[in-house]
């Protein structure tokens, strides 16, 4: 079957636009990867495209060498595998019970756990209930409040209800219970639509840095990617007065290798590097869940 010239022009207008696409969406972080891998002086001068014209490692010796740093990677890590764990087994749990008919008031526990999701009280108000309930720099202020997600219930909630139904009559004729089929069937089935959920749970704790901005004052409980945010803060102010300089010959007899700018994009690519690492790996998995939601009941 020939292929006629309007199927072969769309073809190759495809093939140029994700091309340029691609492009548009590496090169910024390309980009912050060469300048972490080049000399801070030389960076300052500016022409550095994806690869460093001065090769160094120091910008990264100098981002791990810095123990704040490196205790708000353990917040991080902490707070995505509590954080994650605790979620899902809330939201699994929620899931389920919404899916027994029989369960009283059924429809009214649904109404209530919906309301908050469109109607949110503000930001004053979450402030002093946390500061109520004792989470003000705490790090359960990570954990707590992300326990439940009501749109995650919703798609682990669709995705039980597709399940065959005599699956569970056979379980309960053999005389399991409700945690017996959860455990025992219920959860080993909706592995799929679980690890979606895991997926989501674990990037928006990754990525959450206005928890620690608005709640948290302590030092040792600050996250990575708040950590990232104020590098960047600063190293946006300092980074006109250090081109000035160096434009001037300032500092030029000082062995000096890292700038705000360089430690910056060191922290971008430390900071950022898990997700964009495993995402490629996963992304059939957000794939999955944006199809599970739309199952209908």
């Amino acid at each position: 079957m020939r292929t006629s010239f309007g199927e072969k022009a769309f073809r190759l207008f495809n093939i140029v636009f994700m091309i340029f696409l691609c492009v548009i969406t590496l090169y910024p972080y390309l980009n912050q990867l060469a300048v972490s891998l080049n000399d801070g002086q030389d960076t300052i001068f500016g022409g550095i495209t994806v690869f460093p014209r001065e090769f160094t490692w120091s910008n990264y010796e100098t981002v791990f060498s810095n123990s704040s740093f490196v205790g708000s990677l353990i917040i991080s890590g902490g707070r995505v595998l509590l954080g994650t764990l605790l979620g899902l087994i809330l939201i699994t749990g929620a899931a389920y019970a919404l899916t027994r008919k029989n369960l009283p008031g059924r429809n009214f526990l649904i109404i209530f756990l919906i309301i908050p999701t469109f109607i949110s009280g503000g930001l004053i108000p979450l402030y002093f209930l946390y500061r109520y309930l004792h989470l003000m720099n705490n790090f359960l202020i990570y954990v707590l409040p992300m326990g439940f997600v009501f749109f995650y219930m919703i798609i682990i909630r669709t995705y039980i209800q597709s399940l065959p139904s005599g699956l569970e009559e056979a379980a309960i004729i053999d005389g399991a219970n409700e945690i017996q089929i959860l455990r025992k069937i219920i959860i080993p089935l909706s592995m799929p639509v679980m690890a979606t959920v895991i997926l989501w749970l674990a990037v928006t704790h990754w990525n959450d840095w206005t928890t620690s901005l608005y709640f948290v004052t302590k030092k040792d409980l600050y996250t990575l990617q708040f950590v990232m945010y104020k590098v960047i803060k600063e190293a946006e102010l300092v980074n006109e007065l250090a081109v000035t300089q160096a434009r001037m010959g300032g500092g030029s007899n000082q062995a000096v290798t890292v700038t705000p700018e360089s430690i910056k994009a060191a922290t971008i690519i430390v900071a950022t590097f898990p997700i964009v690492a495993l995402y490629p790996f996963l992304q059939k998995y957000f794939i999955q869940g944006v199809m599970i939601g739309a199952i209908k009941e």
